[in-house]
């Protein structure tokens, strides 16, 4: 006889476990709970069948993973968060009592925990902590420039300001910035780092706000993760890199606004203590450990040599081994392939790419106007010196006077003012340039043209680098209006029935396949005073169109075909895939058509080159993950 079923006790109602019976099996808060939850990277399930995992009622429920909750339960934090819970109420009751010494020493033994296990854990190697950095990255850029107050200590801003500036620093030494894009939301930038993608988010420097609707809670235990995450990744990629972290901060250069000038990188090599020998006097000679050290290994040469059969060479291990070099052997099957295969070494020695160096023959000056923030990163990351007026903050290379500027980022209208010849001079060997070319030059990976970014002229669209979906809307791209303009301007009121009536007689010519129809749609549009060339084109157009409808007819019958043999779930998916399409051809057809229009109403003359609204927040690959605001994973929404 087999075992018998209990329900309640297999199956799903086994594998989950709803957020109040996690609670209690744990013994702590649901705070606390939700806090385990978020360093440990658990979040919420969703079974197949909701009533069976909770065994039989339908009640609405958070559901996780028994396995899961197994694994909190023999999580160390968990029990300096009851040690804590435990100090609380012992420091409530000295208080009350007036027991002033006993709560001093509760203070000083207060119990904290570390989250080093838990990076250790989380990411086993080091590529995986560099591949997931995007989010810790955008998440301490957006705590860096938040006001501290009751909710945000002055510390923790610091901190944020301090590990954005070491990765800015980092970045711009090994010139690992490549794109860089202007929207909105803020500035996103990507840097490669270890052959990774990293991709985060910088808001604008202006004034800030917490929401009060926003659970500071939660992102404050998203923060202390990523914090101990980036300390983790900062320290290993400046020790790989031969330079000293956390690198050393000029108080007085940080006091007078200097931002990433005032950290100074150092080489490790040079900064490492020197050691110092132990020596001891024995019958009055000074001998120190490394003489005994020496003493030792002649001695243990010696009795190696007498015991031996044969006298081996000793080894030099004073002296650093001499890397091996790749030698290059004829292969015996392939005998026509001499090829050497490149090397480490080899690698290493090859020069750096144009793009890492693009600014390098130019000195910029920034306008008052203009971010320094923004600008002196990139222009640096790229090889270009930089300098700005006093106002923007300490720390200068040079002045607006420096003979060797080349060009001035400027982003304000042109005022004609009265000059000096040398005034003039000077500004004739400069060139005034509105902020985009910067990283529109960046993006196109080579110096652009200067007159369409000139000062006060009308700059082009700024186009996102990510990458858009296939297929979409591109302003760069021209439209062919040229036919429709003529035949706005020659047709009259009476020539445009003509002309209507003319390509429905084309289209019904090309849609039942009939030369003879043609032909006499031909002589209709010939007798309505219609040219040759505008017939032919309308006649490719109405090809086109009935190619169209003929594959969207057949995709139409197999898509039908296909969605028979489909479940309902993928039924629904499907259904979304395909709302998405139409919704995205929608807004192309609809932008084109309204360029067609400005191209109509203004014959002769250029559209405006402005981007429009859609492309101030072009769609990214990382978008969701790395907007700048109070917003948290969807998946840890349901632990609140």
């Amino acid at each position: 006889m087999g075992r018998l079923k209990v329900k309640g006790k297999a199956g799903a109602a086994k594998n989950y476990t709803t957020r109040s019976a996690a609670v209690k099996k744990l013994q702590c808060s649901l705070a606390d709970f939700r806090r385990l939850c978020i360093l440990k990277g658990i979040f919420p399930r969703e079974p197949r069948n909701k009533k069976k995992a909770n065994k039989g009622s339908s009640a609405p429920a958070s559901f996780y993973y028994t396995k899961d909750i197994a694994y909190l339960a023999h999580e160390p934090i968990l029990k300096k968060l009851r040690e804590h819970k435990a100090f609380a109420k012992k420091i409530s009751r000295a208080l009350g009592r007036g027991e002033w010494d006993s709560a001093k020493s509760l203070e000083e033994n207060k119990p904290h925990y570390r989250l080093d296990h838990i990076i250790k854990e989380r990411y086993p190697t080091f590529i995986d902590a560099v591949r997931d950095i995007d989010d810790a990255l955008c998440m301490v850029f957006l705590f860096s420039s938040l006001p501290s107050n009751s909710r945000l200590p002055p510390e923790l801003v610091e901190n944020c300001a301090r590990l954005s500036k070491e990765w800015q620093l980092f970045v711009m030494h090994h010139r690992a910035l490549r794109k860089v894009f202007l929207s909105i939301k803020g500035v996103y930038y990507q840097a490669e780092v270890m052959d990774q993608q990293v991709t985060w988010l910088v808001p604008y420097q202006f004034t800030q706000s917490v929401p009060s609707d926003v659970d500071i809670r939660v992102m404050l235990t998203f923060l202390e993760l990523y914090q101990t995450l980036l300390s983790f990744v900062f320290f290993k990629l400046y020790s790989d890199a031969g330079l000293v972290y956390p690198p050393p901060l000029d108080a007085v250069k940080d006091e007078g606004g200097a931002g990433i000038n005032a950290f100074n990188l150092q080489d490790s090599s040079r900064s490492a203590p020197t050691q110092q020998v132990k020596t001891v006097s024995i019958d009055g000679r000074q001998i120190s450990v490394k003489d005994v050290k020496q003493t030792i290994k002649a001695i243990s040469a010696n009795s190696d040599a007498d015991t031996a059969d044969v006298e081996m060479p000793g080894t030099q291990e004073d002296q650093p081994e001499a890397e091996e070099e790749f030698m290059f052997h004829q292969s015996s099957t392939d005998t026509g392939s001499n090829a050497s295969l490149p090397t480490l070494q080899a690698l290493s020695a090859l020069p750096q790419t144009l793009t890492t160096n693009l600014f390098a023959p130019y000195t910029f000056f920034l306008s008052r106007e203009t971010s320094r923030s923004i600008f002196e990163f990139v222009i640096r990351s790229f090889g270009g010196r930089i300098g700005w007026p006093a106002s923007s903050g300490a720390g200068s290379p040079f002045d607006e006077s420096d003979p060797s500027i080349t060009h001035v980022i400027i982003d304000r209208p042109v005022v004609k003012k009265e000059e000096t010849p040398a005034q003039r001079e000077l500004r004739l060997q400069r060139k005034f340039v509105q902020p985009q070319w910067v990283i529109d030059c960046i993006n196109a990976g080579k110096v652009l043209i200067e007159e369409r970014y000139l000062q006060g002229q009308t700059l082009p669209p700024h186009l996102s680098p990510f990458g858009e979906y296939e297929g979409a809307y591109n302003p760069v791209n021209t439209i062919e209006v040229k036919d429709t303009a003529d035949m706005s301007e020659q047709a009259t009121d009476s020539e445009e029935d003509d002309a209507m009536e003319a390509n429905d007689d084309v289209a019904d010519a090309v849609a039942i396949e009939d030369p003879a129809a043609l032909r006499a749609a031909e002589l209709a549009a010939e007798a309505a005073g219609v040219d040759y060339g505008t017939f032919e084109a309308k006649v490719k157009d109405a090809t086109k169109r009935q190619g169209k409808r003929v594959s969207a007819t057949e995709d139409d019958a197999e898509g039908d075909m296909n969605k028979m043999m489909m479940s309902n779930k993928q039924k629904k998916l499907y259904e979304k895939m395909k709302y998405s399409q139409r919704k995205k051809e929608t807004e192309r057809t609809t932008l084109e058509d309204r360029k067609k229009e400005l191209l109509l109403s203004k014959p002769g003359q250029a559209p405006p080159m402005s981007a429009p609204p859609r492309l101030l927040h072009t769609h990214l690959r990382p978008l969701p993950q790395l907007v700048p605001s109070l917003v948290l994973p969807y998946a840890f929404l349901q632990i609140i």
